[in-house]
């Protein structure tokens, strides 16, 4: 069997190849990293989030090919269920499918309104009041999974899938200067802190600059 591969596009700028990543380490699958540039069509348009499932990323492991983020957390989940990616608890396991699919699929103003960006710092950054709502939703998201599971993760002592999911949200936090409440700073905090989280914040900040401007189209 060939080592699986994850294409994957700018470290800097991609929230769904960050995820992507996350769970296959999550995972514990052995894979080689392929990097497309920004002149790719389907990388580019991955990045300045014009769809949500493109081809990038996408997973190549034992004959098959997955390139929609969601496909790739459930694919890894089935291959892989020694992992924990998705709760043991049947309720538990809907609930994390839920909100996986609500930050897959939604979110879209906070998306355009506070891109992806890990060498940036943005101190006292101005939220647009639609952004807020987003911010505010993806909060109470969090606060019902902590209280549900007793946290540290959202589904509890396991990272999974969900984590992996809103982990893009958690640097965009960080990017903007979105102020958290203690408990859900001690979350973002925990994911920020994660030896995978800091080899891709390490590899993003020595990425070359070679995207000149984002323009994100709604």
């Amino acid at each position: 069997m060939s080592k699986a591969t994850l294409t994957i596009s700018s470290k800097n700028y991609s929230s769904w190849s960050l995820r992507g990543w996350l769970l296959a380490k999550f995972a514990g699958l052995d894979f080689d990293e392929v990097v497309v540039g920004p002149d790719d069509a389907s990388a580019r348009a991955e990045i300045l989030l014009l769809s949500s499932s493109i081809l990038v990323p996408c997973l190549r492991h034992d004959g098959a090919t997955i390139w929609d983020t969601l496909a790739i957390a459930e694919y890894l989940a089935e291959t892989f269920p020694q992992a924990g990616l998705l709760p043991g608890d049947r309720i538990a396991r809907a609930h994390c499918r839920s909100i996986s699919g609500e930050i897959h699929s939604g979110f879209t103003t906070l998306r355009a309104s506070l891109p992806v960006n890990l060498k940036g710092h943005f101190p006292g950054f101005k939220v647009w009041t639609r952004a807020q709502a987003d911010i505010d939703r993806i909060w109470a998201i969090w606060r019902d999974c902590l209280d549900k599971s007793g946290g540290p993760f959202l589904f509890g002592q396991q990272r999974g899938m969900a984590d992996a999911m809103y982990a893009p949200v958690v640097t965009r936090f960080v990017t903007y200067d979105v102020k958290l409440e203690p408990r859900l700073k001690a979350y973002a905090d925990l994911i920020m802190a994660m030896p995978e989280m800091q080899e891709w914040i390490a590899s993003a900040k020595a990425e070359p600059e070679e995207i000149e401007e984002l323009e994100v189209e709604y």
